[in-house]
């Protein structure tokens, strides 16, 4: 029998007064995800067991791709104009600053994000749920933070997909973030939401943060300022990358 939502939700409570006690007996709040969080099933068979194996960057960076600024197009970060035709769904704008813990830019960093259509359909041989392809939208973009950490993507407003997790479980609308630091193997991936979704408490991996303040650093802000007139909608969302404030981070054990 599939679990049902009301389970897993009861799950997500339970942790989230684990974590609350702890914090009130005098412990850190939980910024991260525990690793054998429950509430996402698939963690329970593949999150990390060991202490990761450390591997010398320099082995790994023989034979890993180069990048830098001459191979990222200015255009890469318009995931509107890679087709003949137009994307379907609500155009946005996406901006913010990438900085590091006290509050200083981080600049010359690859940003590269991949995302939902707006029907909630990737184009990966993976995503075979019912909702229609989008032949003009393709999902990713990338492209270079400038002196000030800046950086701006323009886009549609991804739709919420099934996953399998438990019986009618939805992810939010969500942006994945891909940011490298100044060499391959400096790598750190999050996820961006949109303002008051109502499928936030149901689900296991925005929940997994079991600090609200965490949880809610990674929601963008609709920014008025930065939407183009007859054009797209503007949201900002800035990334912390170190210190008390950073930007939850995804784990080996979180792909969705």
């Amino acid at each position: 029998m599939s679990i049902t939502q009301d389970e897993i939700t009861a799950e997500i409570e339970a942790v989230e007064a684990d974590a609350a006690s702890l914090v009130a007996a005098g412990g850190s709040p939980e910024l991260h995800p525990r690793r054998d969080y429950a509430p996402y099933r698939s963690t329970r068979l593949r999150h990390p067991t060991h202490e990761l194996v450390r591997a010398d960057p320099e082995e790994i960076e023989r034979v890993s791709p180069a990048f830098g600024h001459s191979d990222v197009n200015p255009l890469e970060s318009d995931l509107t104009i890679q087709h003949s035709g137009e994307p379907i769904g609500e155009r946005m704008t996406v901006t913010g600053r990438v900085l590091d813990g006290d509050g200083r830019p981080v600049r010359g960093q690859l940003i590269e994000v991949w995302q939902a259509n707006s029907a909630g359909r990737y184009v990966h041989k993976g995503d075979q749920h019912p909702a229609p392809l989008d032949p003009n939208f393709s999902g990713v973009g990338r492209a270079i933070t400038g002196d000030n950490g800046e950086y701006r993507f323009t886009t549609i407003k991804p739709g919420p997909y099934p996953w399998r997790n438990h019986l009618n479980a939805w992810r939010p609308a969500h942006i994945h973030f891909s940011l490298f630091g100044t060499a391959f193997t400096q790598r750190l991936i999050t996820q961006m939401y949109f303002p008051a979704d109502p499928l936030f408490a149901l689900d296991p991996i925005y929940q997994s943060i079991a600090d609200p303040a965490a949880r809610a650093r990674l929601i963008g802000t609709y920014d008025h300022s930065e939407s183009v007139s007859e054009f797209s909608l503007g949201y900002r969302w800035d990334i912390v990358l170190t210190g008390p404030r950073a930007t939850w981070m995804e784990g080996e054990e979180a792909h969705d």
